[in-house]
Protein backbone atom coordinates (compact mmCIF):
# COMPACT_ATOMS: atom_id res chain seq x y z
CA UNK A 1 0.00 0.00 0.00
CA UNK A 2 1.30 3.85 -0.93
CA UNK A 3 3.11 5.10 2.34
CA UNK A 4 2.66 8.47 1.47
CA UNK A 5 -1.57 10.39 0.69
CA UNK A 6 -1.74 10.37 -2.67
CA UNK A 7 -3.07 13.31 -4.79
CA UNK A 8 -5.74 11.81 -6.80
CA UNK A 9 -7.31 8.61 -6.83
CA UNK A 10 -7.00 7.20 -10.25
CA UNK A 11 -4.13 5.98 -11.70
CA UNK A 12 -5.01 7.36 -15.25
CA UNK A 13 -6.68 9.30 -17.64
CA UNK A 14 -8.19 7.06 -20.32
CA UNK A 15 -11.28 8.18 -22.02
CA UNK A 16 -14.11 6.05 -22.27
CA UNK A 17 -14.65 3.55 -25.42
CA UNK A 18 -18.64 3.29 -24.25
CA UNK A 19 -19.53 6.09 -27.29
CA UNK A 20 -16.95 5.36 -29.48
CA UNK A 21 -14.96 8.97 -28.78
CA UNK A 22 -11.60 9.11 -30.20
CA UNK A 23 -9.01 8.38 -27.62
CA UNK A 24 -6.67 12.09 -26.74
CA UNK A 25 -3.05 11.33 -27.30
CA UNK A 26 -0.39 13.45 -25.36
CA UNK A 27 1.24 15.84 -27.98
CA UNK A 28 5.17 15.04 -27.23
CA UNK A 29 6.37 18.16 -29.11
CA UNK A 30 4.33 20.23 -26.42
CA UNK A 31 6.03 18.95 -23.45
CA UNK A 32 9.64 19.33 -24.95
CA UNK A 33 8.66 22.78 -24.95
CA UNK A 34 7.44 22.65 -21.26
CA UNK A 35 10.51 20.80 -20.43
CA UNK A 36 8.45 17.69 -18.62
CA UNK A 37 10.49 15.27 -20.62
CA UNK A 38 12.47 14.32 -17.16
CA UNK A 39 10.76 15.41 -15.21
CA UNK A 40 7.31 14.65 -13.54
CA UNK A 41 4.29 16.15 -14.64
CA UNK A 42 3.12 19.28 -12.42
CA UNK A 43 0.47 18.61 -9.77
CA UNK A 44 -3.22 18.41 -11.80
CA UNK A 45 -5.43 21.24 -10.57
CA UNK A 46 -9.06 21.08 -10.15
CA UNK A 47 -10.97 23.38 -12.77
CA UNK A 48 -14.70 24.12 -12.45
CA UNK A 49 -16.73 24.71 -15.24
CA UNK A 50 -20.80 26.60 -14.23
CA UNK A 51 -23.35 24.56 -15.82
CA UNK A 52 -26.58 26.10 -16.17
CA UNK A 53 -29.33 22.91 -16.44
CA UNK A 54 -33.08 23.96 -17.02
CA UNK A 55 -34.25 21.82 -13.63
CA UNK A 56 -32.54 20.82 -11.15
CA UNK A 57 -34.53 17.66 -9.47
CA UNK A 58 -33.41 14.24 -10.97
CA UNK A 59 -36.36 11.70 -10.93
CA UNK A 60 -36.27 7.62 -10.67
CA UNK A 61 -38.32 4.92 -10.23
CA UNK A 62 -35.50 2.43 -9.22
CA UNK A 63 -36.82 -0.33 -6.98
CA UNK A 64 -33.28 -0.27 -5.33
CA UNK A 65 -33.72 2.95 -4.33
CA UNK A 66 -35.43 4.45 -0.84
CA UNK A 67 -35.99 7.90 -2.70
CA UNK A 68 -37.78 9.31 -6.40
CA UNK A 69 -35.94 12.58 -6.19
CA UNK A 70 -32.75 14.41 -5.57
CA UNK A 71 -30.46 17.08 -6.41
CA UNK A 72 -26.46 17.52 -7.56
CA UNK A 73 -25.24 20.67 -6.64
CA UNK A 74 -22.21 19.52 -8.72
CA UNK A 75 -20.94 16.98 -11.30
CA UNK A 76 -17.94 15.13 -10.63
CA UNK A 77 -16.62 14.90 -7.37
CA UNK A 78 -13.07 15.61 -6.10
CA UNK A 79 -12.58 13.45 -3.32
CA UNK A 80 -11.30 11.12 -6.05
CA UNK A 81 -13.03 7.73 -4.52
CA UNK A 82 -11.44 5.37 -6.78
CA UNK A 83 -14.86 2.94 -6.85
CA UNK A 84 -17.10 5.83 -7.08
CA UNK A 85 -20.04 4.48 -9.24
CA UNK A 86 -20.47 7.98 -10.47
CA UNK A 87 -17.64 8.36 -12.40
CA UNK A 88 -19.02 6.76 -15.61
CA UNK A 89 -21.38 10.01 -15.80
CA UNK A 90 -18.31 12.23 -16.47
CA UNK A 91 -17.92 9.83 -20.40
CA UNK A 92 -21.56 11.68 -21.28
CA UNK A 93 -19.10 14.75 -21.31
CA UNK A 94 -16.37 13.48 -23.45
CA UNK A 95 -14.52 13.62 -20.50
CA UNK A 96 -12.85 10.58 -18.38
CA UNK A 97 -14.05 8.84 -15.74
CA UNK A 98 -10.78 8.41 -14.39
CA UNK A 99 -8.60 12.26 -13.28
CA UNK A 100 -11.18 14.08 -15.08
CA UNK A 101 -13.95 13.34 -13.18
CA UNK A 102 -12.04 14.55 -10.06
CA UNK A 103 -9.95 17.22 -10.99
CA UNK A 104 -13.12 18.87 -14.09
CA UNK A 105 -15.44 19.73 -12.16
CA UNK A 106 -18.84 21.52 -13.43
CA UNK A 107 -21.21 23.57 -10.55
CA UNK A 108 -24.77 24.42 -10.60
CA UNK A 109 -24.76 27.70 -9.52
CA UNK A 110 -28.93 27.91 -10.17
CA UNK A 111 -29.61 25.68 -8.33
CA UNK A 112 -31.67 26.95 -5.15
CA UNK A 113 -33.08 29.18 -8.11
CA UNK A 114 -34.43 26.01 -10.34
CA UNK A 115 -35.73 24.60 -7.09
CA UNK A 116 -37.85 27.35 -5.90
CA UNK A 117 -39.65 27.57 -9.19
CA UNK A 118 -40.04 23.36 -9.33
CA UNK A 119 -41.63 23.27 -5.43
CA UNK A 120 -44.22 26.17 -6.90
CA UNK A 121 -45.19 24.51 -9.81
CA UNK A 122 -49.12 23.75 -9.50
CA UNK A 123 -49.46 20.10 -8.26
CA UNK A 124 -45.97 19.67 -6.61
CA UNK A 125 -46.08 16.36 -4.15
CA UNK A 126 -43.45 16.46 -1.88
CA UNK A 127 -41.42 13.51 -0.84
CA UNK A 128 -37.84 13.60 0.65
CA UNK A 129 -35.47 15.11 -1.58
CA UNK A 130 -32.07 13.07 -1.43
CA UNK A 131 -28.54 15.24 -1.64
CA UNK A 132 -25.39 13.17 -2.56
CA UNK A 133 -26.95 10.45 -4.66
CA UNK A 134 -24.51 10.94 -7.19
CA UNK A 135 -21.37 13.16 -6.30
CA UNK A 136 -20.44 14.45 -2.73
CA UNK A 137 -22.73 17.56 -2.41
CA UNK A 138 -20.34 18.93 0.52
CA UNK A 139 -16.72 18.28 -1.77
CA UNK A 140 -14.23 20.76 -1.13
CA UNK A 141 -15.52 23.48 -3.57
CA UNK A 142 -19.01 23.84 -1.46
CA UNK A 143 -16.25 25.75 0.82
CA UNK A 144 -16.76 28.93 -1.79
CA UNK A 145 -19.43 27.97 -3.85
CA UNK A 146 -21.89 27.34 -0.86
CA UNK A 147 -24.53 25.48 -3.63
CA UNK A 148 -25.51 22.67 -1.29
CA UNK A 149 -26.37 25.57 1.45
CA UNK A 150 -28.55 27.66 -0.63
CA UNK A 151 -30.28 24.33 -1.84
CA UNK A 152 -31.30 23.35 2.12
CA UNK A 153 -32.24 27.13 2.74
CA UNK A 154 -34.72 26.48 -0.07
CA UNK A 155 -35.88 23.34 1.45
CA UNK A 156 -35.87 24.94 5.24
CA UNK A 157 -38.31 27.36 3.78
CA UNK A 158 -40.55 25.18 2.40
CA UNK A 159 -40.73 22.90 5.34
CA UNK A 160 -39.63 20.28 2.63
CA UNK A 161 -37.92 16.79 4.04
CA UNK A 162 -34.07 16.42 3.02
CA UNK A 163 -31.70 13.04 3.14
CA UNK A 164 -27.79 13.70 2.78
CA UNK A 165 -25.25 11.43 1.88
CA UNK A 166 -21.60 12.55 2.25
CA UNK A 167 -18.13 11.82 3.54
CA UNK A 168 -17.25 15.26 4.81
CA UNK A 169 -17.36 16.75 8.22
CA UNK A 170 -18.44 20.40 6.02
CA UNK A 171 -21.89 19.09 6.43
CA UNK A 172 -21.84 19.92 9.85
CA UNK A 173 -21.27 23.69 9.00
CA UNK A 174 -25.17 23.33 8.26
CA UNK A 175 -26.17 22.25 11.17
CA UNK A 176 -28.07 25.89 12.14
CA UNK A 177 -30.34 24.70 9.17
CA UNK A 178 -30.52 21.52 9.78
CA UNK A 179 -31.32 21.27 13.37
CA UNK A 180 -34.68 22.90 13.63
CA UNK A 181 -35.42 20.85 10.18
CA UNK A 182 -34.61 17.55 12.49
CA UNK A 183 -36.81 18.85 14.90
CA UNK A 184 -39.87 18.89 12.86
CA UNK A 185 -38.74 15.49 11.50
CA UNK A 186 -37.61 17.08 7.88
CA UNK A 187 -34.03 16.29 7.85
CA UNK A 188 -31.22 12.90 8.10
CA UNK A 189 -27.71 12.80 7.36
CA UNK A 190 -25.82 9.67 6.41
CA UNK A 191 -22.37 9.83 7.06
CA UNK A 192 -20.34 7.70 4.19
CA UNK A 193 -17.04 5.81 6.41
CA UNK A 194 -15.31 3.28 4.37
CA UNK A 195 -12.54 2.24 6.82
CA UNK A 196 -10.76 3.71 9.92
CA UNK A 197 -7.16 2.81 8.88
CA UNK A 198 -6.20 6.92 7.81
CA UNK A 199 -3.69 5.67 5.47
CA UNK A 200 -6.15 2.78 3.56
CA UNK A 201 -8.85 5.63 3.33
CA UNK A 202 -6.35 8.17 1.80
CA UNK A 203 -5.58 5.95 -0.72
CA UNK A 204 -9.19 4.97 -1.71
CA UNK A 205 -10.47 8.54 -1.43
CA UNK A 206 -7.40 10.90 -1.39
CA UNK A 207 -9.28 14.15 -1.01
CA UNK A 208 -11.73 12.96 1.89
CA UNK A 209 -11.61 14.15 4.97
CA UNK A 210 -10.01 12.05 7.70
CA UNK A 211 -12.02 8.90 8.91
CA UNK A 212 -11.88 10.43 12.56
CA UNK A 213 -13.71 13.79 11.42
CA UNK A 214 -16.25 11.91 9.66
CA UNK A 215 -16.77 10.18 13.22
CA UNK A 216 -16.79 13.61 14.89
CA UNK A 217 -19.37 14.80 12.54
CA UNK A 218 -21.85 12.12 13.67
CA UNK A 219 -21.27 12.72 17.03
CA UNK A 220 -21.89 16.86 16.30
CA UNK A 221 -24.81 15.80 14.55
CA UNK A 222 -26.47 13.66 16.77
CA UNK A 223 -25.85 15.88 19.72
CA UNK A 224 -27.63 18.48 17.76
CA UNK A 225 -31.12 16.32 17.70
CA UNK A 226 -30.38 15.47 13.83
CA UNK A 227 -31.16 11.34 13.34
CA UNK A 228 -27.53 10.09 11.80
CA UNK A 229 -26.44 7.04 9.56
CA UNK A 230 -23.58 5.83 9.23
CA UNK A 231 -22.95 4.18 5.59
CA UNK A 232 -20.25 1.22 5.02
CA UNK A 233 -20.16 2.11 1.25
CA UNK A 234 -18.58 0.01 -0.09
CA UNK A 235 -17.27 -3.07 1.49
CA UNK A 236 -14.29 -4.20 -0.48
CA UNK A 237 -13.09 -7.77 -0.27
CA UNK A 238 -10.26 -8.77 1.26
CA UNK A 239 -9.49 -4.75 1.58
CA UNK A 240 -11.99 -3.44 4.33
CA UNK A 241 -14.37 -6.19 5.25
CA UNK A 242 -12.23 -6.77 7.99
CA UNK A 243 -13.52 -3.71 9.42
CA UNK A 244 -16.90 -4.05 9.40
CA UNK A 245 -17.72 -4.77 13.36
CA UNK A 246 -14.81 -2.14 14.23
CA UNK A 247 -17.19 0.66 12.09
CA UNK A 248 -20.31 -0.35 13.77
CA UNK A 249 -18.74 0.13 17.33
CA UNK A 250 -17.24 3.57 16.43
CA UNK A 251 -21.06 4.36 14.70
CA UNK A 252 -22.62 3.95 17.68
CA UNK A 253 -19.95 5.17 20.42
CA UNK A 254 -20.23 8.73 18.06
CA UNK A 255 -24.24 8.56 18.27
CA UNK A 256 -25.58 7.21 14.67
CA UNK A 257 -28.69 5.10 15.34
CA UNK A 258 -28.97 4.09 12.07
CA UNK A 259 -26.16 1.84 9.55
CA UNK A 260 -26.03 0.28 6.33
CA UNK A 261 -23.85 -1.40 3.96
CA UNK A 262 -23.07 -2.27 0.26
CA UNK A 263 -20.85 -4.61 -1.31
CA UNK A 264 -18.76 -2.59 -4.13
CA UNK A 265 -19.80 -2.35 -7.32
CA UNK A 266 -18.11 -1.54 -10.32
CA UNK A 267 -20.33 -0.59 -12.98
CA UNK A 268 -18.73 0.76 -16.49
CA UNK A 269 -15.77 2.26 -16.57
CA UNK A 270 -15.39 1.87 -13.13
CA UNK A 271 -13.95 -1.71 -13.46
CA UNK A 272 -10.86 -0.82 -15.31
CA UNK A 273 -10.22 2.03 -13.24
CA UNK A 274 -10.39 -0.53 -9.71
CA UNK A 275 -8.47 -3.11 -11.54
CA UNK A 276 -5.31 -0.47 -12.12
CA UNK A 277 -5.64 1.26 -8.66
CA UNK A 278 -5.67 -2.58 -7.29
CA UNK A 279 -2.32 -3.40 -9.05
CA UNK A 280 -0.73 0.05 -8.10
CA UNK A 281 -1.23 -0.66 -4.76
CA UNK A 282 -2.80 -4.15 -3.82
CA UNK A 283 -0.89 -6.15 -6.38
CA UNK A 284 -0.29 -8.78 -3.85
CA UNK A 285 -4.11 -9.55 -3.25
CA UNK A 286 -5.51 -8.21 -6.57
CA UNK A 287 -6.64 -11.36 -8.30
CA UNK A 288 -8.35 -12.66 -4.88
CA UNK A 289 -10.07 -9.27 -4.54
CA UNK A 290 -11.86 -9.86 -7.96
CA UNK A 291 -12.44 -13.53 -7.37
CA UNK A 292 -14.31 -12.19 -4.81
CA UNK A 293 -16.35 -9.27 -6.24
CA UNK A 294 -16.78 -11.93 -9.20
CA UNK A 295 -18.22 -14.88 -6.82
CA UNK A 296 -21.00 -11.90 -5.22
CA UNK A 297 -21.67 -10.43 -8.79
CA UNK A 298 -22.38 -13.56 -10.53
CA UNK A 299 -19.63 -14.16 -12.16
CA UNK A 300 -18.84 -11.18 -13.73
CA UNK A 301 -17.12 -7.89 -11.89
CA UNK A 302 -20.67 -6.28 -11.63
CA UNK A 303 -24.42 -6.93 -11.64
CA UNK A 304 -26.10 -4.20 -13.20
CA UNK A 305 -29.55 -5.76 -12.36
CA UNK A 306 -32.61 -4.74 -10.24
CA UNK A 307 -32.74 -6.16 -6.72
CA UNK A 308 -29.55 -7.83 -6.80
CA UNK A 309 -27.27 -5.50 -8.01
CA UNK A 310 -27.20 -3.56 -4.52
CA UNK A 311 -27.60 -6.98 -2.43
CA UNK A 312 -24.78 -9.25 -3.64
CA UNK A 313 -25.76 -13.04 -3.75
CA UNK A 314 -23.69 -15.79 -3.08
CA UNK A 315 -21.83 -17.46 0.87
CA UNK A 316 -19.80 -13.98 0.76
CA UNK A 317 -22.65 -11.96 0.40
CA UNK A 318 -24.39 -13.60 3.19
CA UNK A 319 -21.54 -13.85 5.53
CA UNK A 320 -21.53 -10.40 5.01
CA UNK A 321 -25.24 -9.31 5.69
CA UNK A 322 -24.90 -11.75 9.01
CA UNK A 323 -21.93 -9.93 10.61
CA UNK A 324 -23.41 -6.78 9.46
CA UNK A 325 -26.75 -7.87 11.55
CA UNK A 326 -24.89 -9.16 14.42
CA UNK A 327 -22.84 -6.12 14.78
CA UNK A 328 -25.95 -3.85 14.75
CA UNK A 329 -27.55 -6.01 16.93
CA UNK A 330 -25.15 -5.70 19.79
CA UNK A 331 -24.27 -2.06 19.29
CA UNK A 332 -27.94 -1.03 19.66
CA UNK A 333 -28.07 0.06 15.31
CA UNK A 334 -31.43 0.10 13.67
CA UNK A 335 -33.99 -0.40 15.76
CA UNK A 336 -36.16 2.24 15.01
CA UNK A 337 -37.03 3.60 11.62
CA UNK A 338 -36.82 7.03 10.92
CA UNK A 339 -39.64 8.48 8.78
CA UNK A 340 -40.09 12.28 7.31
CA UNK A 341 -42.84 14.32 7.40
CA UNK A 342 -44.05 15.40 3.88
CA UNK A 343 -47.00 17.37 5.55
CA UNK A 344 -45.51 20.09 6.88
CA UNK A 345 -44.70 21.84 2.97
CA UNK A 346 -45.77 24.37 1.96
CA UNK A 347 -44.43 26.19 -1.20
CA UNK A 348 -41.89 28.59 -1.55
CA UNK A 349 -43.18 32.95 -1.18
CA UNK A 350 -42.93 34.97 -4.00
CA UNK A 351 -44.05 35.87 -7.49
CA UNK A 352 -44.81 32.52 -8.42
CA UNK A 353 -45.17 30.49 -4.82
CA UNK A 354 -47.70 33.03 -3.73
CA UNK A 355 -50.18 31.84 -6.54
CA UNK A 356 -50.61 28.36 -5.22
CA UNK A 357 -49.35 28.43 -1.45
Amino acid sequence: MAKTRPVRGATHNRESDRFNLPVRAIDGDWRDAQALVDDPPPPLRTSVTVERPRTIISRNASPDLPFDRSINPYRGCEHGCIYCFARPSHAFHDLSPGLDFESRLFAKPDAAALLRAELAKPGYVPRPMALGTNTDPYQPIERDWRITRAVLEMLAETDHPVTITTKSDRVVRDIDLLGPMAAKRLAAVCLSITSLDPRLAATLEPRAPHPERRLAAVRRLAEAGIPVYVSIAPVIPAITDHEVEALIARAAEAGAAHAFFLAIRLPHEVAPLFHAWLEAHFPDRAGKVMAIIRSLRDGRDNDPNFHSRMKGSGPWAELLRTRFHIACRKHGLNRERVGLRSDLFRPPAGPQGELFG
